[in-house]
Order: structure tokens, then sequence, then C-alpha cells
């Protein structure tokens, strides 16, 4: 939904699907071959909806399928990835460190190692998982009262004054931005890949010519069924509005 948002933002006359695998959810906790069926199962699915250009919008799919995933398909797919370079540039500037915050399975994927390892030439990243923060998006649960407490506790090994800057390696954390932000000092800077992903796939579509080509619609699926009920609906698009808000 956060890298929805943000392709709205900047391309709101575009025709979306929202793809949302709540048969299988969450991945970061499962295992890695299994979580590849289950993205290699929705993509074929969405292959068949006349699709443009497709994003993964999942740090734990995206180390996990991304690669072979471009190799069978002949449209546009991309990932996305924590946003550890901005955040190693910026920190060390601050003359501070970085903390990644994600799945259990993205921080173990080689592909996350390599990265940090190529960027962060003076050890200031550290890593934790928050699987806490997946479940509570997950069940539409974002008070403070609830939230906070369990952020207290998972961040309770860090002296949090050391982070000059905190990544959202999971694309539901942005959704506990707030709550995030009140643990932190103000200088902190909280920072996501969503906002990067959606100008990368504008400037794709540009480079195309197919950008502009649709009236704005979404249609949300939930594991390759379309969602009508109004509830439903209404659930998503209060998501999207919160995310306006933050």
């Amino acid at each position: 939904m956060t890298v929805l948002h943000q392709s709205i933002k900047l391309m709101p006359d575009e025709d979306y699907i929202f793809y949302a695998d709540t048969e299988h959810v969450p991945y970061g906790e499962k295992q890695k071959d299994q979580v590849r069926k289950y993205v290699f199962d929705a993509v074929d699915f969405i292959s068949r909806q006349n699709v443009k250009a497709l994003v993964i919008a999942c740090n734990t799919a995206t180390s996990i399928a991304v690669e072979d995933l471009r190799k069978k398909y002949s449209f546009p797919i991309l990932g996305i990835e924590p946003a550890v370079k901005p955040a190693v540039l910026e920190s060390e500037k601050k003359r501070k460190k970085v903390l990644v915050l994600a799945t259990r399975l993205t921080l173990r994927e080689e592909k996350y190692h390599h990265l940090v390892k190529r960027i962060d030439k003076h050890d200031i990243v550290d890593s934790m998982p928050l699987p806490g923060l997946v479940a509570f998006a997950e069940q539409f649960e974002f008070s403070r009262s609830k939230v906070v407490p369990y952020l207290e506790e998972a961040l309770s090994p860090f002296n949090l004054s050391d982070y000059g800057t905190v990544v959202l390696g999971c694309t539901h954390f942005p959704f506990f931005r707030d709550s995030i932000r009140m643990l932190f000092p103000k200088e902190t800077d909280v920072i996501d890949g969503s906002a990067g992903t959606a100008r990368n796939l504008k400037r794709i579509l540009e480079e195309k010519h197919q950008l502009h080509g649709g009236t704005g619609n979404i249609s949300f699926y939930q594991s390759s069924i379309r969602v009508e009920d109004r509830e439903t609906l209404v659930r998503y698009h209060r998501l999207l509005e919160r995310l306006d808000n933050l």
C-alpha cells in the first residue's frame, strides 16, 4: 500500500492493480522456497491482467525472486530494497549510525548482506527484525497504545540516540512512522524506499512512452480473488488516506 500510495501521487492517471497475497502473509517469517512459490504464483496471475509494468512492493519477495521473474516475463519488473545507501550517506555526515528495520527473511538474504557490504565501509549499519509490526499492519492495528510498547521492548537493546537514520526496510513499516519517530531523537531521519521505487516506475513508463494511459482506477485483489465487498474496499482506501497524513 505504501508503494501504491507513492505511485498514485506521482501518476494519478494510471490504472492500478493492487495484489495482496492475504492467503499466505506474512512472508517474512516463512521459508525461502515457500515464499518464492507464492511470488511466482502471484505474478503468473498478474501477468494475465494485461499489465505494462509490475512492482514487487515487498523487500522480502524482491530479494528472493525478482531476478528470476525478470528472466521469465517480458514486461518491466521493479523490485524494492531497503534504502541503505542514502541512509549511510546521510548518517556519515552526522557522524551517526544507521538502523535498518525489516523482516527476518529480508535481513537473512544474501541480497541484503551484499548491499550493506558494498555501502557500509565504516561499519555503521545495524539491523533489527520487527515481525510484530507486520502482524499489526495485517490486522489494521495502528494505535500507539499497542504499537509503541512493542517497539520500546524490541528496540531496548539499542541506544537510540546513536542513530542518525532509521531505514524502514519493509513496506508495511511506513504505516507506523509516527510511532517510530516518537522513540528516536527529533534529528533522526526515518526513511523508506517507496518514493524512490515510484519514481523509478514513472521513469520506465516515460522511457517506454506508456505514461498516462488510464483513468486512475484501482482494482484490489486478495490472493487472485478480486475484492468486491464494500467494507474491504473502504478499508483499503482508508489505509491510503492514513498514508496521506503521516
